[in-house]
């Protein structure tokens, strides 16, 4: 194969090289050739005469094998053997050999041969062709000496583009001409390419050698001198024809010195001018730009310090404008209220006063029957009341008196004008004063007339419209207590009462069996949880309440369920209502790196019907603050373990507050006063006992609350050990049935403590009860005439009862019905078990029931942009981190920069090799950050209803500003340090495809790993891989698994972007380390699209994953 490659490119060069060189009949032409203006005509003539030829040169059986390294022929032509610009050499050439050079130009037979000859020995030492008709072992004339060529036999004709027949050179043999070089054993010349330098050599009489080539005169011939070149190869094998490093040669036969301020690196046809900020003194091969790395590195290090230690001042400088904003609102509303409450006061001290007038003027000039001053003051209060719930609406006009009505009735149905005192009543009534307050007493579900949108834009405006709303309600709070029987019953009955929906929840034998041990951890619950009741769940360690609390939510895996879960008395499951379901988690799952109100507002945002306009979600968010107390701490951060935040009971109401903000219809709460003290704890159940008043259905658990907080609940749920129901009833009669079993509490003995004791054990009933703490749920079935199972039954000490087959009925307790397992089963039945419970976890994930709920919320694009919005803040909190993430980039860049200097001969690999490695492990490591840190969060919000898209789509998009930054951030460092010859762009290209890639990858890592295997995979992964995209082995194992690593294609894209740079007379150098890597320049656009596609199909894996395997 690579011989095949190697005729083809042999032939190709041939070409290229002869196009200059077309045979001609040389006849008299030439006999003037001293004549300057004879040989400048003679010189075009060839030139133009060859010119013609490239139509043949750039065919495409003359390219095609050789395009593995030559991506265009036309522009490689160009760029090696086109010297229109100065003929110089070829015109030195004709006048010296009197017009016959084309009879000494190799043919491209010769050629061919030349160079497949040299590719089979590139590895050897040695100059020396194989033996060919003109060089062998019986004819060896001077033409076959290195820098030496003859001219053919006068009589032979032949073709220089015949590429099968060699002719004869036994005559005339002369040096070989300047701009030419002649390889040892073939006797004819070749042009030098562009960026060589070919002189005439000379002898070193110290040394012996051809200078500045590296042969010697042959032996035993004193007449034989020193020729031109000898070899053109590649820059391993030999580099003499190589312009030299601190020299350009803009003609083979020219080699000129680089000037000052402008660097020439090997093989240059021109000088490079040095940038800015750089030295570069005379003859010098490359700018020194260390200087300016320096300063690079101290202005990004400034820049990441500020970075560092002001990141938060712009979230901390704008959320203190908002709170000076929303501050003056809240001054502005309590302002107007009590200025209200000073009018009401004097208004109503005015119309006292004015019905004292009013009577005694009645009394004295009427005979007919005055109204009495209480009724008086009845309908005064009562139109008081009208005219305030109508003023809401500003187009409502203040209603007549109800005691002008009166006196028009007494005096006879006669239409009389009002007396100037009436005048004076209504104007006191007509408070227009504050009709823009509208501050009237009214209900927080009671249907609002929004204000008009143009009115209600600015965060002023919106704040001022929420504080407005809740101090009515703390109005109408304070009215409540003083509600007459009437008021009741005109509350109940107005239809403009906007209700949530109801959720009853009925379950009926409920029995959760362990898949695997066949162990219950729920047994024959009955019973139901009601709208506007708080139900507490209690009951000792083991019970089974978080279970039962988790099969009411439907959050149970690995468990075999039976019995019956009814939805609003219907077999629907409760994730068709999982937008109006709420569930505390035990544990306080909120984000550590988000304020207070900026958790609850977003909860608020995506879990919120979409109907609802901003303002009313203000208010509902402003609301939950203020009934949570946590209106000093909503500016302060949560918290999180290495940066502290809120105390923990503050952290507690949060959590449970990031589902009261969407307004649920079911609240489940599992132990949300764990660890509160007394006064937190009936903060918290106020504010639930606030939305048990709007028809909320709340179940918690409970770890033995004190009696102020026991009386807060409505219903009880009492569990002993195993699952089984104790009691299941009204909180005010949990004493009252116990007491009747012969359970008494004691005196100044908290019940619910005392309960938990008796179940847990810790206190002996007394003999006189006649039952013990193993028969108490078998006492409750027997109370509410529920079907006994047989065990339970059997292991009572009372008197028997009638066995009664129910679904509850699924065998006793481990070992019952079959004797001891076997290790082996054992393990057997733990690998089924760990599967079954995957199963279910993948079922729950894919489980989309129809949606029952009624609630539109947001749609994906809205809580993409929501997600944007609160990871870019979680981003700018963390700046630090990124800080010093971009300063460990710049010193690697600026370390393998410096170490690992780019070689021409194989194209600055073993530098990208580190570059791969260096990046791939960085960025894989920063990736893990963006899921691992909020793998909980995002398990809760999933299972509420929240997109799992627009999570990953958010934080991926984040990510993307890395992925711009960091390749900028590396190659700042590495690229001026190295100074390839790619240019910044095609590296940055190339650098930015593949952040994409391992970003991708380190999405993968952290979704299906534990954080510590994630962290070690992404150290050894980049290592491993890049040890396996750069074997030279010949196993096919290997080679197919190369192709699937992403450095393989990543090395390859860098090293064609530099080598492709390589031009003129770097050519073989270029297609021999080519042919070696088993490279392609027309593969680049092929490497940067498969570290996208990488990039592209791992994250897709990433989500699948993050869906699919997340944790219910």
């Amino acid at each position: 194969m690579r011989v095949r490659y190697i005729s083809a490119f042999a032939a190709f060069l041939l070409l290229l090289s002869s196009v200059w060189f077309v045979r001609c009949q040389v006849d008299d032409g030439f006999s003037q050739i001293d004549d300057p203006d004879v040989l400048e005509l003679v010189t075009q003539l060839v030139y133009s005469r060859l010119s013609n030829l490239t139509s043949v040169i750039l065919s495409p059986d003359n390219t095609k094998n050789a395009s593995f390294c030559i991506k265009d022929p036309t522009a490689d032509w160009d760029r090696t053997f086109n010297y229109s610009s100065n003929l110089a050499f070829l015109s030195s050439c004709i006048r010296r050999t009197r017009g016959d050079i084309s009879r000494r130009l190799c043919t491209a037979a010769e050629v061919k041969f030349y160079f497949s000859s040299f590719f089979e020995r590139r590895s050897q030492s040695n100059n020396y062709l194989n033996l060919n008709k003109n060089c062998n072992l019986t004819t060896w004339n001077p033409g076959c000496e290195p820098g030496w060529a003859c001219n053919a036999n006068p009589n032979e004709q032949f073709d220089l583009r015949d590429s099968r027949h060699v002719p004869s050179r036994t005559s005339d043999c002369q040096p070989c001409c300047e701009g030419f070089f002649c390889p040892s054993g073939i006797a004819c010349m070749i042009s030098c390419p562009l960026g060589a330098y070919c002189p005439l050599a000379r002898l070193n009489k110290a040394t012996g050698m051809c200078e500045p080539y590296s042969y010697k005169l042959p032996a035993g011939k004193p007449n034989h001198t020193c020729g031109g070149a000898n070899i053109w190869a590649d820059v391993g094998s030999s580099s003499e024809m190589f312009c030299s490093a601190g020299s350009y040669c803009p003609t083979s036969i020219q080699k000129i010195p680089c000037s000052n301020g402008h660097y020439c690196r090997m093989g240059s046809i021109s000088e490079k001018r040095c940038f800015k900020l750089t030295s570069c003194n005379s003859n010098t091969a490359t700018q020194n730009i260390h200087a300016y790395g320096v300063m690079l590195i101290v202005a990004l290090s400034t820049l990441l310090l500020l970075i560092y230690n002001c990141s938060d001042q712009v979230l901390a400088t704008r959320e203190r404008r908002r709170a000076k904003t929303r501050e003056a609102a809240v001054r502005s509303i309590r302002e107007k209220a009590k200025a209200r409450e000073r009018w009401k006061s004097a208004k109503d001290a005015a119309k006292k006063r004015a019905i004292g007038l009013q009577s005694q003027f009645s009394q004295t000039f009427s005979r007919k029957k005055t109204v009495t001053l209480p009724e008086q003051l009845k309908i005064l209060h009562e139109t008081t009341v009208e005219r305030d719930d109508n003023s809401l609406d500003s187009s409502i006009q203040p209603s007549t008196s109800r005691l002008h009505e009166q006196s028009s009735a007494a005096s006879g149905g006669k239409e009389t004008e009002p007396s100037d005192l009436m005048k004076r009543m209504h104007a006191i009534d007509d408070d227009s004063y504050f009709d823009g307050l509208s501050f009237e007493v009214e209900g927080k579900n009671v249907k609002r007339k929004m204000p008009n949108e143009k009115q209600i834009h600015t965060h002023s405006q919106i704040f001022k419209y929420a504080y407005a709303q809740l101090e009515k309600e703390k109005a109408q709070q304070q009215q409540n207590k003083d509600l007459t029987f009437s008021g009741v019953i005109s509350m109940a009955t107005n239809t403009g009462i906007r209700k949530r929906p109801t959720i009853e929840v009925s379950f009926r034998e409920l029995t959760l069996t362990l898949k695997g041990t066949n162990r219950h951890l729920l047994r024959c619950v009955t019973g139901r949880i009601t709208p506007g009741h708080i139900t507490a769940v209690m009951g000792p360690s083991g019970a089974g309440k978080t279970t039962f609390l988790s099969s009411l939510a439907g959050k149970t895996v690995g468990c075999k369920m039976t019995g019956l879960i009814l939805i609003n008395g219907k077999t629907d499951s409760i994730h068709s209502y999982r937008k109006i379901t709420g569930f505390v988690p035990q544990d306080d799952i909120v984000h550590g790196n988000l304020t207070v109100e900026e958790n609850l507002w977003f909860s608020a945002r995506c879990r919120l019907s979409a109907e609802l306009p901003k303002p009313d979600k203000v208010l509902i968010v402003e609301r939950v603050i203020e009934s949570l107390g946590l209106q000093a701490v909503r500016n302060s951060l949560v918290g999180t373990v290495e940066k502290r935040g809120i105390s923990g009971g503050q952290r507690k109401r949060v959590n449970v507050g990031l589902e009261l903000v969407m307004e649920p219809s079911l609240l489940i709460l599992d132990e949300p006063t764990s660890g509160l003290d007394s006064s937190s704890s009936q903060l918290l159940l106020r504010a639930l006992r606030r939305e048990a008043l709007e028809g909320v259905n709340i179940c918690m658990v409970v770890h033995q609350p004190g009696y102020t907080l026991f009386t807060m609940f409505d219903d009880l749920i009492l569990l002993a050990k195993g699952g089984h129901t104790v009691y299941h009833g009204p909180v005010r009669k949990v004493e009252e049935y116990f007491a009747g079993l012969g359970i008494n509490v004691p005196e100044r003995a908290n019940p619910p403590d005392y309960f938990i004791d008796v179940l847990e054990g810790m206190v002996k009933l007394s003999t006189n009860s006649g039952i013990s703490q193993a028969e108490l749920p078998l006492k409750w079935m027997l109370h509410k005439g529920y079907q006994v199972p047989p065990d339970m039954q059997k292991n009572s000490a009372g008197p028997a009862i009638p066995v009664v087959i129910n679904p509850c009925d699924h065998g006793s307790s481990v070992g019952a019905e079959s004797g001891e397992q076997s290790f082996t089963e054992e393990m057997w039945q733990g690998v089924i078990s760990s599967v079954e419970r995957r199963r279910d976890i993948i079922r729950h994930n894919f489980l989309r029931p129809r949606d029952s709920s009624n609630r539109r919320t947001p749609g994906l694009f809205m809580q993409y942009k929501y997600f944007l919005g609160r990871v870019g803040k979680q981003r700018m909190r963390e700046a630090r981190i990124l800080a010093i993430d971009y300063l460990i980039l710049l010193l690697a860049g600026a370390c393998l920069g410096s170490l690992t200097k780019v070689s021409d001969q194989n194209f600055g690999a073993p530098g990208y090799t580190y570059t791969i490695i260096a990046v791939s492990l960085l960025c894989k490591i920063a990736a893990l950050r963006s899921f691992s840190l909020d793998k909980l969060q995002y398990w809760r919000e999933s299972a509420s209803g929240i997109s799992s898209l627009a999570h990953f789509l958010a934080k991926d998009t984040i990510d993307h500003f890395n992925t711009v930054v960091k390749p900028v951030v590396y190659l700042s460092m590495f690229y001026f340090f190295s100074n390839p010859r790619s240019s910044f762009s095609d590296n940055y290209i190339i650098l930015l495809c593949l952040v994409y890639c391992v970003t991708g990858i380190g999405y993968l890592l952290v979704i299906f790993l534990e954080p510590g295997s994630a962290q070690l995979f992404a150290v050894l992964l980049p290592v491993v891989l890049t040890l396996i995209a750069t074997q030279k082995g010949e196993n096919k194992f290997l080679k197919n698994l190369e192709n699937l690593c992403y450095p393989k294609w990543a090395l390859e894209a860098f090293v064609m972007a530099n080598a492709e740079r390589y031009t003129g007379v770097w050519l073989i150098t270029r297609c021999g380390a080519l042919m070696e890597m088993n490279y392609n320049l027309n593969d680049w656009a092929l490497c940067v699209s498969f570290l996208i596609a990488v990039g592209v199909i791992s994250r897709v894996i990433a989500f699948v994953g993050m869906v699919t395997f997340q944790k219910k």
